[in-house]
């Protein structure tokens, strides 16, 4: 997959990276685990997911449980195609930054 090292803003932000940071190797993660993770709060999360699902960076699926009765779901988030080249693409614009000149 191919990418230009460019920093990207909309990934910059504190919990924004952090998040992509534990998508990147996974096909997806529940809400549940990156919450705890990421030891954000639901509301704060969820808002960082709306956040780069509106740009097209995250996407999110959801499928009733196997481990409950109860008809609640779970939520599987993942970086989409162009997710992971943004990330890729300002991770690489950060290391170009902090190269020693």
């Amino acid at each position: 997959m191919a990418f230009d090292a460019r920093f990207d803003e909309a990934i910059h932000a504190s919990s924004r990276l952090r998040l992509c940071s534990l998508l990147r190797p996974v096909d997806a993660a529940e809400f549940g685990a990156l919450r705890d993770s990421l030891q954000m709060s639901e509301a704060n999360l969820s808002k960082t997911i709306k956040n780069l699902v509106s740009i097209g960076y995250v996407a999110i699926s959801k499928r009733a449980s196997p481990a409950r009765v109860d008809s609640r779901r779970t939520t599987s988030v993942s970086l989409t195609l162009s997710g992971r080249q943004a990330f890729d693409g300002h991770v690489a614009a950060l290391r170009e930054l902090a190269r020693p000149r």
